[in-house]
């Protein structure tokens, strides 16, 4: 169903890129198990010719997550790190990147360890100040890659400002990766990015039962060397899980919604606990950036990073106590989920440049759920007893 950019998300996030089986009837895309396609004759086809390059779930999904990010053209692989191998792949030897110094720590590993070993160099900076960014810039520099809000400190980096910056400088191109925030809450696009990237598995999947990638963009040329990368490479999502984003979506603005409620919360009664020493959510006033948050975002999203009085002691007990915020990697997903990301997800960036960044080793991430908030807090209270 075409649906424009002046229909509600909710609206979009069900209809978009769907509609009814004609030949059942069947409400729900289908899952188009096959891997190649009988062709009428050499090379005329009815659009697809071999679900490597192109499958109707997957292309459901990939329309549905366009109209949700405002974008013309989407791209969706197996994995958030697919979608920014992807992106890399425009990259030569010899180029540089500017990037966020808070940042996933896989998004970290990929450009220092197999992209710096191709020649590529990175120079990782405070995202938040135009002035860094600006000093950051080389003649070399190709892309500068910003997560807003970072991961796991929360910083919010001003998305227009930042473009406006870089696109003075013809040839490079701003990628923001929006999977803290989801389309629900902001969109880069239309805040001056080049390209979004998302890790689908996050809160657009949103169950914690499925792993992808997707990317957002509006240029066709380089959406069509995106395509090619994607083709070639080939690191693109079964369509079992294309359905299972595609079932995800379909909530993605209610659950947000919860998942906001939630973490205001629970910001706003940390604040007030006498064991915490510091709380990183955009949502609260003292945070450095609110401002910003509260211009670009709609609201302020379901992560809280909390540091404790005891470092990484008191921040690893209190990871290890609580019940309901179960101890694992990822976040977005319905249920509570606890990280210390020292040890956990962020272990492959070096502990000095963790540290220069902000990323204490006591910090520790909460990805908040849509349970009942009595019992979050409830849950948190015995953690931190």
């Amino acid at each position: 169903m075409a649906l424009g950019k002046d229909s509600g998300f909710g609206t979009r996030a069900i209809h978009a890129g769907q509609r009814p089986d004609p030949t059942t009837g069947a409400i729900m895309t289908p899952v188009f198990l096959t891997s190649t396609y009988v062709q009428e004759e050499p090379a005329k086809t009815k659009g697809f010719d071999y679900s490597r390059t192109c499958n109707p779930t997957r292309s459901a999904l990939e329309a549905n997550l366009a109209s949700l990010e405002n974008a013309r053209f989407g791209l969706c692989f197996a994995s958030g790190m697919g979608a920014i191998d992807c992106i890399l792949n425009l990259l030569e030897t010899g180029d540089h990147v500017v990037a966020c110094n808070d940042l996933y720590g896989g998004t970290y590993r990929i450009l220092t360890t197999l992209y710096g070993k191709l020649g590529v160099d990175t120079t990782f900076v405070d995202t938040t100040k135009l002035d860094d960014v600006s000093a950051a810039i080389s003649k070399r520099t190709k892309l500068v890659y910003l997560e807003s809000p970072t991961n796991p400190l929360l910083n919010v980096s001003d998305i227009s400002a930042l473009a406006e910056l870089v696109h003075e400088h013809p040839g490079i191109l701003v990628v923001v990766d929006n999977t803290f925030a989801t389309p629900y809450l902001q969109n880069p696009l239309d805040l001056g990015a080049d390209i979004v990237v998302h890790s689908t598995t996050k809160y657009i999947g949103g169950h914690s039962d499925v792993i992808g990638g997707f990317l957002a963009l509006q240029d066709p040329e380089l959406r069509d060397k995106l395509h090619h990368f994607q083709n070639t490479v080939g690191a693109t999502p079964s369509p079992m899980d294309c359905f299972l984003q595609l079932r995800s979506t379909k909530t993605l603005h209610l659950r947000m919604e919860r998942h906001c409620d939630n973490a205001e919360a629970i910001a706003a009664w940390l604040l007030e606990h006498p064991k915490v020493e510091k709380v990183h959510y955009p949502g609260i006033e003292s945070h450095p950036q609110h401002e910003v948050a509260k211009r670009q975002m709609r609201r302020f999203g379901g992560m809280i990073s909390l540091e404790l009085e005891g470092g990484l002691e008191a921040g690893c007990r209190f990871a290890s106590r609580t019940r309901l915020f179960s101890l694992a990697e990822s976040l977005g997903g319905v249920e509570s989920l606890v990280d210390h990301p020292a040890s956990m997800t962020h272990a492959s960036i070096p502990r000095e440049e963790r540290e220069a960044a902000g990323l204490r080793d006591g910090l520790v991430r909460l990805s908040v759920g849509v349970e009942d908030i009595k019992d979050l807090i409830d849950d948190l209270e015995h953690a931190l007893d």
